[in-house]
């Protein structure tokens, strides 16, 4: 009797678990990670993320802001959680190329996480300040050879976007210019409006505003082609700098050995999304484009970027303790 009780606990078990592996993803709430505050670049387009898939697929898609350590922090709670699919992280060139390359022992970008699908990108604008005598890129790097204590830069931190792509900047063309950091990118553009500093190399929608205020000149931008949002700015491929093409990309990560059939779902999902002419024009109010990828070339991308930030990092002597 005991033996058929023992059995028949057994099966009820097994249909229990049967049951929940054959479960609907998601049929709960599933939290996104932004590794940034409020309001930033990463934190707005998880917010649009979040709100489609909620419409895609019926069940909510909540926004969890864990800012600091240049997304450090977030990267590791995303990293140590279960890879059920109810936690997941807006990954970014900090978390995934520029962090890992100047923070050793941190987390492992690639091992610690499953790529799901890249969301979109924003080129980079060098721009400065309006009493600069320069008028484009070829007569910037002429002033700044010429002139090398007159041309600061600022970052919004050590080992930063800005900061490693200025660092390659100087690093191709032979230009000197001493980086001066920030606690973010808006005090770098109030140094510059007073002279303290001349230079600043941002996201493009960081810096619309400077730009159509007349107080900031663009002199090149980053990304394969020009930009909808400054068609006269030329790109640095375009002037012949071919390796100054970085964008601020944006993609959505999980922890390591998150289940295919969840991966591919948010792909999938993800990439609908994206395809549509309404997302497009909101991503073109922030200036992004979208960016649709496989789960595979995203891993590709990320690798590479990894691999880029690394080896600028490693000549311009950029690390942080």
């Amino acid at each position: 009797m005991y033996k058929h009780l023992l059995c028949l606990g057994l099966t009820l078990c097994g249909l229990q678990i049967a049951f929940a592996q054959e479960e609907p993803y998601p049929s709960r709430p599933v939290k996104i990670i932004a590794p940034q505050a409020p309001g930033g670049g990463v934190d707005i387009v998880g917010r649009i993320i979040a709100d489609q898939l909620r419409i895609a697929t019926g069940q909510s898609f909540l926004i969890d802001n864990e800012a600091g350590a240049g997304g450090a922090i977030a990267a590791k709670m995303t990293a140590r959680a279960k890879p059920d699919g109810y936690t997941l992280m807006i990954g970014y060139v900090a978390t995934h190329g520029t962090n890992p390359a100047v923070k050793k022992n941190i987390y492992d970008p690639i091992k610690d996480f499953t790529a799901i699908a890249m969301i979109a990108g924003t080129p980079n604008i060098l721009v400065v300040n309006k009493n600069m005598p320069v008028s484009n890129l070829q007569e910037f790097l002429t002033y700044a050879k010429a002139n090398p204590t007159k041309v600061d830069y600022g970052t919004s931190g050590v080992g930063t976007l800005n900061h490693l792509l200025m660092e390659q900047l100087k690093y191709t063309t032979g230009i000197k210019s001493m980086a001066v950091p920030y606690r973010s990118i808006g005090q770098a553009f109030t140094d510059s409006m007073s002279g303290q500093i001349q230079v600043v190399f941002p996201g493009l929608s960081a810096a619309m505003p400077h730009i159509k205020s007349g107080l900031f000149k663009p002199m090149a931008v980053t990304g394969d082609k020009r930009h909808a949002m400054v068609p006269n700015v030329p790109t640095f491929k375009e002037l012949g700098f071919e390796s100054i093409s970085s964008l601020t990309w944006y993609g959505l990560v999980g922890p390591a050995k998150l289940p295919d059939a969840i991966r591919n779902k948010l792909n999938t999902e993800i990439n609908k999304i994206l395809a549509s002419s309404e997302l497009k024009k909101t991503f073109a109010e922030q200036a992004l484009t979208a960016m649709p990828m496989t789960p595979q070339e995203l891993e590709r991308y990320m690798v590479d970027e990894v691999n880029r930030w690394s080896e600028i990092a490693r000549i311009s002597k950029v690390q942080v303790d």
